[in-house]
């Protein structure tokens, strides 16, 4: 199903997965589709659509870091698992916390990873400006990813109180302006937060511009 696109991983990542991480790339693009039926997942349903904006394009917001081990990270509005899905299959050592709202959402994600099966993700249902400051979650994750998801100011003061000391969230955006930057800049002061990259990309197949932002607790 998404052989026509498997040279692109080595050319864009340096990484290809495994014929069971393929496997279970397609297993998720038919579980998706087949959940579209009850509830609305995704608009993006198209074979190559699918393929780059949600399997690709979890799996380059992370390639940054794609050579550590053992992570905690949690994916906060993960709607139908992106990108912490895609995140899971690459990252068998990683585990996954995939928050979301609603708990239909939440409930698909667990049929979802009881259907490939993969173990290394926990579904949670809530609010993460709630979940925050609750101890078994304040200040607990490696890593916290954050995608298409509201304002980036508003995404970060939600999701700096996640990490731990060293830690870094990943907010993925299309566009990025420079006055964005300089809100999030003044945001991330009196969270004891840093901006520290921005990674600049473009989509394989549609050439679209991507901005992955990186803030660091320090």
């Amino acid at each position: 199903m998404f052989a026509e696109y498997s040279h692109y991983w080595q050319k864009t990542l340096d990484w290809e997965p495994t014929l069971a991480q393929d496997l279970s790339f397609q297993k998720v693009y038919d579980l998706v589709l087949e959940g579209n039926k009850i509830q609305n997942l995704t608009r993006i349903v198209a074979i190559a659509d699918f393929w780059e904006k949600h399997i690709w394009d979890s799996l380059r917001g992370i390639l940054p870091l794609w050579s550590q081990e053992n992570l905690k990270v949690i994916d906060i509005g993960t709607g139908a698992g992106f990108p912490g899905i895609p995140v899971a299959i690459a990252h068998p050592t990683w585990h996954l916390t995939l928050l979301d709202s609603t708990h239909k959402k939440t409930a698909f994600i667990d049929h979802l990873c009881a259907s490939l099966p993969l173990n290394n993700v926990t579904s949670l249902t809530g609010r993460a400006e709630q979940l925050n400051s609750v101890s078994s979650h304040y200040r607990n994750y490696d890593l916290v990813l954050v995608r298409a998801v509201g304002n980036a100011d508003l995404c970060a003061q939600y999701s700096v109180p996640f990490l731990k000391k060293g830690g870094v969230v990943i907010l993925y955006r299309g566009q990025w302006s420079d006055p964005e930057q300089t809100s999030l800049e003044h945001t991330c002061k009196p969270l004891r937060a840093k901006f520290t990259y921005l990674d600049q990309f473009l989509t394989p197949l549609s050439l679209s511009m991507r901005n992955c932002v990186h803030i660091s607790y320090v």
